[in-house]
């Protein structure tokens, strides 16, 4: 029992010797500086681009030319046109519909004897002037060959059926000597009126003869130009009145979209309100079809003086020519691989919601910026090496994902964080974190590898 105590004290002591060594013999821990904590930022390098800015809108199209079909004269519809239907095709210079042409026909052969008989009574009054003058020229040679000029005047002359023969009588009584006779004549005596009267009737019966065949030409209606039927309301057989409305056509060489701009917008197309007194401004519409976005090229037309009440915007049409003929499939991101639908181009719609491009000024540089780096009064944080940099922009446009924005104290290369952070101050020190490459779907076989293939974009 004692021997097993002292054991156990060796033991215990040999420990403590072995304790104590252990701390006499132990190394100092290496003094390492506190860590600096510095922020984890997601940042990205701006675009620089250079020439003229898109302005971007949107609009609806709707047709420039669009004529109500109406009959102009009465009568009964004996011919309509079968592509007179609703969303049908119509050619310029197409005859639309006849009406029946009796009643017409007669009318101007009606208006045509008129013509002759007045041609006749014409003739008639100028040979009855000729006649006046060469008696009336009789009569004043009578006067002066001596004689009394109205002693020799009988009732069958036209003197006196102006003048009664008793009164002619008196003259001849009181006359003088020929040198002092005052031979007076009118109108009345070479027939003038009458002439006169016989050349406005011959008027009067060309006029009616010219409203009779314009009456006949209005039996037949023609396009006037190429379009397409929105609707019609017309039957073989039917009986039409003057003013009848049967239908309406859209033309199709013109189209017209409707962009509402703020005035920031506006601002930045140069000569807009001179557009169509010399100044051609380009511009492009855009229209999604079956997945796939197609493009028609446009021009500025027109440019409205007066703000929209409701909306306190300006109305810029845009004239697009040829839309019928397709659009082409537009350079977009939205496109990569898509292919055209099976039944080719589509034409544009009336009544369609369309994007549009207007070409605006050109500048010599500027940024393209994600909308999710511009901070609240028009602020962006830069990182410049290493340290946060607060930048005011001046923005020259905005859309849902991007903003255009001045270069103007970006620098060379500008690195802008897309992310958030809780506390940004100037001069703060922040970390970019690098952006990891997409990770690739394995092949799982033949088919995957196929529809890879599809997936990828064409070039």
């Amino acid at each position: 029992m004692q021997r097993q105590r002292v054991i156990g004290g060796l033991i215990l002591l040999v420990a403590i010797l072995i304790a104590a060594m252990l701390i006499l013999l132990r190394s100092e821990p290496e003094e390492k500086p506190p860590e600096e904590l510095i922020p984890l930022v997601e940042a990205k390098v701006l675009e620089i681009r250079s020439g003229n800015l898109m302005v971007q809108g949107a609009g609806t199209v709707r047709a420039r030319e669009e004529l109500t079909l109406a009959a102009e004269v009465a009568g009964k519809l004996v011919y309509v046109n079968p592509d007179l239907r609703e969303g049908q095709r119509v050619a310029q210079g197409s005859t639309l519909f006849r009406i029946d042409t009796s009643d017409y026909r007669n009318a101007v052969q009606t208006a045509q004897a008129d013509v002759a008989s007045q041609n006749v009574a014409l003739m008639q009054a100028q040979e009855e002037v000729t006649l006046a003058k060469a008696e009336l020229d009789r009569f004043q040679q009578r006067g002066v060959s001596g004689g009394n000029a109205y002693a020799s005047i009988d009732s069958s002359d036209y003197a006196a059926q102006i003048l009664p023969p008793d009164v002619l009588a008196k003259k001849a009584e009181l006359d003088g000597p020929q040198s002092r006779q005052k031979i007076a004549t009118n109108g009345l005596a070479t027939r003038q009126p009458q002439l006169q009267s016989a050349r406005a009737g011959l008027r009067r019966a060309q006029a009616n003869l010219a409203n009779a065949q314009t009456a006949l030409q209005r039996t037949v209606v023609r396009a006037p130009f190429s379009g397409i039927v929105r609707a019609e309301q017309i039957a073989l057989g039917s009986y039409v009145q003057p003013g009848q409305s049967l239908g309406s056509i859209v033309g199709t060489a013109d189209y017209e979209a409707v962009i509402p701009l703020s005035e920031r917008d506006a601002a930045l197309i140069p000569q807009m309100f001179r557009a169509g007194a010399g100044a051609r401004i380009e511009a492009s519409v855009y229209s999604d079809y079956g997945g796939v976005r197609y493009r028609w090229s446009a021009y500025v037309d027109r440019v409205n003086g007066l703000l929209n009440p409701q909306t306190r915007t300006i109305d810029v049409y845009l004239r697009i020519p040829n839309p019928i003929r397709g659009g082409a499939p537009a350079a977009v991101a939205e496109n990569d691989g898509k292919s055209t639908t099976a039944s080719g181009t589509p034409p544009l719609f009336v009544g369609s919601f369309v994007a549009a491009e207007i070409t605006g000024r050109a500048l010599d540089s500027y940024a393209v910026l994600p909308l999710a780096a511009l901070r609240a009064g028009n602020k962006i944080w830069l990182v410049q090496d290493g340290k946060l940099h607060i930048v005011t922009v001046d923005i020259y446009q905005r859309s849902d994902t991007t903003a255009l924005i001045s270069t103007r104290g970006l620098g060379a290369k500008p690195t802008v964080v897309t992310g958030n952070l809780k506390i940004a101050t100037e001069g703060l020190r922040v970390r970019i974190a690098e952006t990891r490459p997409a990770a690739k779907a394995p092949a799982t076989g033949p088919s995957t590898a196929k529809s890879d293939a599809k997936a990828k974009p064409v070039k």
